[in-house]
C-alpha cells in the first residue's frame, strides 16, 4: 500500500525524493557500488615504512620453534627444574575443594558468550573495512594512520571516505559487501547489548557464588607460578591439570585480563566513539578521543581473537575429552564423551549461525534494521538528550584535513548557483511553521552570527575538528515559529543519493534548540567549500556525520517523517538501512 503524500511541501522538494521500496541487498543496492579490495594489514614502522603483518606468520612460527627449543633446554638445568618444582603452576584459593566443578550456568554462559561474539567480531571487521585506517589523534589525517588495510590515500582533493571503503568476503564480514556499515552496526550494537546483558548476569553469578576466586589473583605467588606454567607449556610437557578445583596461574591471569579488563574496556572504548558522549564529557574526550577509543577498541578485538585461538588450541591439545567434560558436562571424567557431544552440538549451532547470518541480512535487511534498533534504540535516545556547550576546542585544535564524503551535487540548478557564487541562492523553509521564508545567503549572513569549534564524527569511523560559522537553528526557529504539531525537521540537499532522488534527513525538533546545532556557511573562517557542503550545511553535534546534510536547499517542519521518501527518516535510512537516531 502506498503512503499518502505529505500535505506540507517545501518548494516541492518531497517530490524529488526517491520512494523506491528497498527491502533486499542485491547487485543494484546503493547504486551498485562496485567491489573494491584492500591490502594485507600493515602497521607503520617509523615515519614512512610499513610492515606487512603477514610476515608475522612465518616469523611467529620461527619464534615459537625457538621458544620451544629454549624452554626444553631450560627444563634440563637444575635451577629451572628447582623453580618449577617449587612453583608447579597452580595456587589454589581457600575453599577450592568445596567449590570444585562447574555449575550448569558456566556452560550456558560460555556458549552464549561465544555465540554472541561471532556476529560482534564479524560485524566489527566490516565496520573497520568502511574506513580501513586507524589513528592515534582525532584528526584522521591521510598519511598519519598507524594501521591500514587499504592503499595510501590518493592525491585527488575530492576523494571521499566512501571511496576509501573496501569489500570483505561474505564468509568473514557481516555483511561483507562494501559500505554495508549501516547493517553491520545494527548487528554490532544490537548483539553488544545482549553480550553486555549476558556479562552482567555472569558477574552476578560469579560473585554471588564465590567463584570469582577462580579468576581473580589473591596472592603475588600467582606470578612466579605463571612463569613456571609458560615454561612448561613451551617445553610441550604440560603442567599438572587441577582445573576441576582451580585454574593454573597462567590461565587465571588470562581469564582475569579477559573478563575484568578487556571486556569492560570494549564497552568503554565503544562509548568513547559516541558523538553525543564525547561532545558532552569534554574533560574525557580531550585526551580519550574517538580515534584513541577506536584504536584501543581494535586492540581489544585483537586480544579476544588471540585469546580464543590460544584457549581453543590448549583445550584440544592438553586433554580434549577431559576438558570438554568439565566445561560442558560438569563431569571430572578423563575419558567420557558426554562433554564432546554437547560441544559438538554447540559448535554445529554456531556454525549454522555463522553461515546463515550474511544471507539472512541480504534477504531481510529491514528485519536486521528493526531488531537492531529495538535493542540499541533506547540507549541512543537517551544519549540524544545530552545537550552541550561550546568551548571544548580552540583554533589550535582544528584539524589540518577533514575528509570529504557523500555524492557530490551534479544537477544543473546547483552548478548554475555555484558558478554565480550562490548569488541567486534561496533557502526555502516551510511546512508546519507560522512564518515560511525564503532566505538568500546574504540574508542568512545578516542574522545573528554563531560560531563553534567542534569535532565531526563520521559513521565510518573518521573524525576531525573544524570551526563552523553561520546561524544557530534556534535563531531559525525563532524566525519561522514552528507549529506545536511539528516534531521533525527535514533537511533537503541539492545532491542526489546513489539510487536517485535527492538526499535528505529528518532531525528531532527538540535538538534544533541545542546550543551546538546550526546552519554553517563558513568553515575555518572561509566560505564553505564545495566539497564540504557549500553554500550551507547542517551541524548537530550529537549526531553522526551522515545526518548532517550538506548542500542544503530546503528545510521543512513536519509532524511525522513516515510520509517522506522511503519513510525511514533519511536517505541512508531508506536505502542503506542506517538509523534515524545515531548518537552512538
Amino acid at each position: 500500500m502506498s503512503r499518502p503524500k505529505p500535505d506540507h511541501a517545501a518548494g516541492g522538494f518531497d517530490e524529488q525524493l526517491s520512494r523506491k521500496p528497498l527491502d533486499v541487498v542485491d547487485e543494484s543496492w546503493a547504486g551498485g557500488v562496485p567491489a573494491q579490495y584492500g591490502v594485507a594489514p600493515r602497521v607503520r614502522v617509523g615515519r614512512d615504512r610499513w610492515l606487512n603483518l603477514l610476515w608475522l606468520v612465518p616469523l611467529g612460527f620461527v619464534v615459537l620453534l625457538g621458544a620451544v627449543a629454549v624452554a626444553k633446554g631450560l627444563r634440563t638445568t637444575p635451577g629451572v627444574a628447582d623453580f618449577i618444582n617449587e612453583h608447579p603452576g597452580t595456587v589454589l584459593p581457600a575453599g577450592a575443594e568445596a567449590g570444585a566443578g562447574f555449575p550448569p550456568w558456566v556452560g550456558w554462559q560460555h556458549f552464549l558468550n561465544m555465540l554472541l561474539l561471532i556476529p560482534i567480531i564479524r560485524s566489527g571487521v566490516t565496520i573497520i573495512a568502511d574506513h580501513p585506517r586507524l589513528y592515534w589523534t582525532r584528526h584522521s589525517t591521510p598519511g598519519k594512520d598507524w594501521f591500514r588495510v587499504q592503499k595510501p590515500v590518493p592525491a585527488d582533493p575530492l576523494y571521499t571516505a566512501k571511496e576509501d571503503s573496501i569489500t570483505l568476503p561474505d564468509s568473514l564480514g557481516l555483511p561483507g559487501r562494501r559500505h554495508s556499515i549501516g547493517l553491520a552496526r545494527w548487528w554490532h550494537l544490537g548483539m553488544d547489548t545482549l553480550w553486555l546483558a549476558n556479562g552482567i548476569v555472569f558477574y552476578i553469578l560469579l560473585f554471588s557464588s564465590g567463584r570469582w576466586l577462580r579468576l581473580v589473583p589473591t596472592s603475588w605467588e600467582v606470578f612466579p607460578h605463571a612463569v613456571s606454567v609458560a615454561v612448561q607449556y613451551l617445553s610441550l610437557d604440560w603442567p599438572a591439570d587441577h582445573a576441576w578445583t582451580g585454574y593454573n596461574s597462567l590461565q587465571m591471569l588470562a581469564y582475569f585480563v579477559t573478563v575484568f579488563i578487556a571486556a569492560p574496556l570494549a564497552l568503554l572504548t565503544g562509548l568513547g566513539m559516541s558523538p553525543a558522549l564525547s561532545t558532552k564529557f569534554r574533560w574525557i574526550s580531550r585526551f580519550f578521543s574517538i580515534q584513541v577509543a577506536r584504536s584501543l577498541h581494535f586492540l581489544v578485538l585483537v586480544w579476544f581473537l588471540v585469546f580464543i585461538v590460544m584457549h581453543v588450541s590448549l583445550v584440544i591439545a592438553t586433554d580434549a575429552l577431559h576438558n570438554l567434560n568439565m566445561m560442558y558436562a560438569n563431569r571430572n571424567e578423563p575419558h567420557g564423551w558426554a562433554g564432546f557431544w554437547i560441544f559438538a552440538l554447540s559448535l554445529a549451532l554456531m556454525t549454522a549461525f555463522w553461515v546463515a547470518a550474511t544471507p539472512f541480512t541480504y534477504r531481510h535487511p529491514r528485519v536486521v534494521q528493526r531488531v537492531g534498533y529495538a535493542l540499541i534504540g533506547p540507549v541512543q535516545r537517551l544519549f540524544e538528550h545530552l545537550d552541550s556547550k561550546p568551548g571544548q576546542y580552540t583554533e589550535k585544535d582544528i584539524s589540518p584535513y577533514l575528509w570529504h564524503n557523500g555524492k557530490y551535487p551534479v544537477g544543473e540548478d546547483y552548478q548554475q548557483l555555484r558558478n554565480s557564487g550562490f548569488a541567486d541562492y534561496r533557502l526555502q523553509i516551510s511546512g508546519l511553521v507560522e512564518n515560511p521564508v525564503s532566505l538568500s545567503l546574504q540574508e542568512l549572513r545578516a542574522l545573528d552570527h554563531h560560531e563553534q569549534i567542534t569535532q565531526h564524527f563520521c559513521i565510518q569511523g573518521w573524525s576531525g575538528v573544524a570551526k563552523w560559522g553561520g546561524v544557530s537553528m534556534g535563531a531559525i526557529l525563532d524566525l519561522v515559529r514552528p507549529d506545536p504539531k511539528a516534531k521533525w525537521v527535514i533537511f533537503y540537499s541539492f545532491a542526489e543519493g546513489p539510487d536517485g532522488g535527492i538526499y535528505y534527513d529528518a532531525q528531532p525538533i527538540e535538538q534544533m534548540r541545542y546550543q551546538l546545532t546550526m546552519l554553517a556557511y563558513d568553515m575555518n573562517d572561509e566560505a564553505l567549500s564545495f566539497g564540504h557542503g557549500a553554500p550551507l550545511r547542517l551541524r548537530n553535534e550529537v549526531q553522526l556525520g551522515f545526518k548532517l546534510v550538506k548542500w542544503i536547499k530546503g528545510i521543512e517542519f513536519v509532524e511525522d517523517f513516515g510520509q517522506f521518501g522511503g519513510g525511514e527518516g533519511g536517505y541512508n535510512n531508506d536505502h542503506e538501512f542506517f538509523g534515524y537516531r545515531q548518537s552512538i
